[in-house]
């Protein structure tokens, strides 16, 4: 009869412990799928790029597409060079990332050293609040305010110009440095700051100093999503910068960004199959190229400045 009462207890805990390790494996193989679902886009993103372009390809030579410096491909004298797109992506970027690391980093430097508990609180918010406006009023905003005021002090802007596109882009992107540069730079542990109090350093070397190069992992990581999310936009340039290719390297100018081409083409009438229509999946490997650069550049920089606490 002891037996019998010591057995049972036993029998439900192994079934317990049974039910237990079924749940875990399911949630397993749940998150299991959940990842290998997104890889599985990943790869057929990249396959429908490349499939497509081939295709391009099969009508314009790679060289061509490298070195010309006209892109033209809907008109009857069709030249075929990414150069123009390339430009004004770069130039945009340039602009962007010029107004939006700087100011990000000293923002994030800003919340995370010297910023009291409350300013923070109420900073933080209005910074996320600030990178979930919609793109395309950014657009607007560029377009019917910034540009008439960068035409009050240079006279000859023209009403569509890559300056105007990239200085609201920059204005775009600060939350997502500043963002992410804060929780890397709050990551760092106290004592590193500590011992540099304690050595006499004030708080401003001790922010820049100690506290910047320990989290240069984060804050490359922050640079890289900043540039990735630079040469990405669409409805900023596309309303602000002028949908016209143009091979400059002037931000004065308008110009044309390779999203700006994939969103006018994509609106067009193009019989699908056509070498015209084909185009826009070249230019999208191409962005999608450039963007990878970035992503490794950015993955090595982190391997390289990674501090293990």
């Amino acid at each position: 009869m002891d037996n019998r009462n010591d057995v049972v207890p036993a029998y439900k805990s192994l079934r317990r412990n049974f039910r237990r390790h079924i749940k875990e494996r399911i949630i397993e193989s749940i998150l299991f799928l959940a990842a290998l679902f997104s890889v599985f886009i990943t790869f057929a993103i990249v396959y429908m790029l490349v499939s497509e372009s081939m295709v391009f390809f099969e009508h314009v030579s790679l060289r061509e597409f490298l070195t010309d410096t006209q892109w033209t491909p809907l008109f009857d004298d069709a030249h075929y060079g990414i150069l123009p797109l390339v430009s004004g992506t770069v130039v945009s970027s340039l602009v962007a990332l010029a107004v939006a690391l700087p100011l990000g980093t000293i923002i994030a430097i800003y919340l995370s050293e010297f910023a009291p508990f409350a300013v923070r609180e109420i900073a933080k918010p209005f910074l996320e609040l600030l990178g979930g406006i919609p793109t395309v009023v950014y657009g607007y905003f560029a377009l019917l305010s910034v540009t008439p005021l960068l035409q009050y002090f240079f006279p000859d802007l023209p009403g569509f110009s890559l300056l105007s596109a990239g200085l609201v882009m920059g204005i775009m992107i600060i939350p997502y440095v500043s963002s992410m540069t804060e929780d890397a730079m709050r990551s760092v542990p106290m004592h590193l700051r500590e011992g540099s109090y304690a050595t006499g350093a004030t708080r401003f070397q001790t922010a820049v100093k100690v506290v910047v190069p320990a989290s240069m992992s984060g804050i490359a990581a922050a640079y890289i999503l900043g540039i990735s999310r630079a040469v990405g936009e669409t409805m900023v340039v596309t309303i602000a910068a002028g949908m016209q290719p143009n091979l400059t390297w002037n931000p004065t100018e308008p110009a044309a960004t390779i999203t700006t081409y994939i969103v006018q083409v994509s609106l067009g009438d193009l019989p699908h199959g056509s070498i015209g229509y084909q185009t826009i999946f070249a230019a999208g490997l191409t962005l999608l190229l450039i963007t990878l650069i970035f992503n490794i550049l950015g993955h090595l920089l982190r391997k390289y400045y990674r501090e293990v606490y």
